[in-house]
C-alpha cells in the first residue's frame, strides 16, 4: 500500500468508521485505530496511540510486539517523535533513522529495537485528551506522500470519531452509575427527584451534580443525599 490513491484512502476511512462508529470503549477503539493504521505501509510495522492526560504522557494502545523501550513513559521514549508531534501540532518523518540526528536518546533505543523508520501525527480528541498516531516500519524508505497525507487524514478522522466514543462511554457511565445509586436506596433516590425539580433537569443531570459534590467533599453519595433530604425536609416542616 505504498502507493494509495483516493478510493484507497476512502476505503482505510471507511474501514476506520465501521470499527468505531458503535463502540462505547474508548480503550477498545484504540485498538482499532491502531490495528487500522498499522497496515498503511508495506511490511513489518508497528503502531502505537500517545494520549497526554492529567498523569502525563503515555502509551495508550499499541500492535503487539512493539518493543517496550519504544513506549511512551519508558526510559527516553517521551522524547521521540510522537511527543514532538504532539508538541509541533503537525507531522514528522523520519523516513531513515540510521541517517537521523533528531531524538538522541530516543533514536538508539529504537535502532536497537530494529525500527528504522518513523511517522507521527497529531490526534486530537477532546479538551481532557491529545496525543499522536505513530507508525514505526524495520525498513527505511516506506514513507511514500500518499501514505504521510493517509496517515493525516486517519489522525483527523479518528480524533471525531474517538471523540463521540469517548462521549458515549461517559454516558454510559453516567446512566451505569444512575441505576446504582438508585439501587442503593431510597434516599439516593429521594435527592435525585429533589435536584430534578430544583434545577428542571435529568435524573442523569441531578445524579451527576450529587457526585460531583461528593467528590468535593470527600463524602460517599448517599451521605450527601442524605444530608440533601433532611435540608428538605426541614424547610418544609411545620
Amino acid at each position: 500500500m505504498t502507493d494509495l490513491h483516493t478510493v484507497e484512502i476512502a476505503a482505510v476511512l471507511r474501514q476506520l468508521t465501521a470499527r468505531l462508529i458503535a463502540s462505547d470503549d474508548l480503550d477498545e477503539a484504540l485498538d482499532d485505530l491502531v490495528e487500522t493504521a498499522a497496515d498503511l505501509v508495506e511490511g513489518a510495522s508497528w503502531c502505537a496511540v500517545t494520549l497526554v492526560r492529567s498523569g502525563g504522557p503515555s502509551t495508550a494502545a499499541a500492535s503487539p510486539g512493539l518493543p517496550e523501550s519504544l513506549l511512551d513513559g519508558h526510559g527516553g521514549a517521551c522524547t521521540g517523535p510522537s511527543m514532538e508531534a504532539i508538541r509541533t501540532r503537525d507531522l514528522i518523518l523520519a523516513d531513515d533513522l540510521a541517517a537521523e540526528t533528531r531524538w538522541p536518546q530516543w533514536r538508539p533505543r529504537a535502532l536497537e529495537a530494529g525500527v528504522k523508520a518513523v511517522l507521527s501525527v497529531p490526534v486530537d480528541i477532546d479538551e481532557q485528551a491529545i496525543g499522536a498516531l505513530t507508525v514505526y516500519c524495520t525498513e527505511p524508505g516506506l514513507f511514500t506522500t500518499d501514505v504521510g497525507l493517509t496517515a493525516m487524514l486517519v489522525a483527523e478522522h479518528a480524533g471525531l470519531l474517538l471523540s463521540a466514543v469517548l462521549d458515549r462511554g461517559r454516558r454510559a457511565g453516567a446512566h451505569a452509575e444512575l441505576t446504582e445509586a438508585l439501587a442503593d436506596g431510597e434516599t439516593v433516590n429521594r435527592a435525585v427527584g429533589i435536584m430534578m425539580v430544583q434545577r428542571a433537569c435529568s435524573a442523569e443531570a441531578a445524579l451527576d451534580v450529587l457526585r460531583s459534590t461528593a467528590a468535593r467533599l470527600g463524602l460517599p453519595l448517599t451521605t450527601v443525599a442524605a444530608r440533601l433530604v433532611q435540608t428538605v425536609e426541614r424547610r418544609v416542616s411545620p
